[in-house]
């Protein structure tokens, strides 16, 4: 037995030290490949895709904690990423925060399917119908404006009620939407 106290920590602190920067790299390529691969990496996934993510999740807590994880390494590294989580909410909140946040994509603009953004966002036409479906279409004469929204899940919305124009602010195609799907601009409006 060893007199060391950091011993019965099971962590000694340059250890730590490494937990810290393997947590930090995984959390900076884990969001850069979110970033790299669109909100549909974060979209509804299938069988196979929740088996892979419970697989990745051994491997990162391998690459985090090293080879012989510790319950005191296993602490450091998830304080560390929940640390890395609560600053990225942090700089979101700032002006500069806005390009760590996906802007959402329009995918249909009434009963017109953009087929370039489908292809942006990394959507097939068959995952469009299947939403499409899951929301209670029929036919595309009912869609008003359909949206990959940044975490990943699509926004269905009807015809029948025009949408306010504020709700779709960062939406870069919105000028596509027809003009009878939206709600007047009203002068000096402007919600905070």
């Amino acid at each position: 037995m060893s007199n060391d106290p950091w011993y019965s920590l099971g962590i000694t602190p340059i250890e730590a030290l490494w937990v810290v920067v393997s947590a930090i790299g995984i959390y900076a390529a884990f969001f850069l490949l979110i970033r790299g691969f669109g909100q549909r990496a974060l979209a509804s996934w299938s069988t196979l895709d929740k088996a892979i993510v419970i697989a990745l999740g051994g491997v990162v807590g391998r690459v985090i904690l090293g080879y012989t994880p510790t319950l005191a390494g296993g602490i450091v590294g998830l304080i560390t990423l929940f640390t890395m989580m609560r600053l990225e909410e942090y700089l979101r909140r700032t002006k500069r925060g806005v390009y760590l946040s996906s802007k959402p994509v329009l995918l249909m603009a009434g009963d017109e399917i953009l087929a370039d953004n489908l292809k942006k966002a990394r959507i097939q036409n068959d995952e469009l119908y299947f939403k499409l479906r899951q929301a209670g279409i029929r036919n595309f004469s009912e869609v008003s404006i359909v949206l990959l929204e940044p975490t990943g899940d699509v926004s269905v919305m009807r015809r029948g009620v025009p949408v306010e124009r504020e709700l779709l602010r960062r939406v870069a195609d919105r000028d596509r939407i027809p003009t009878q799907l939206l709600l007047p601009e009203r002068e000096g409006h402007q919600r905070t």
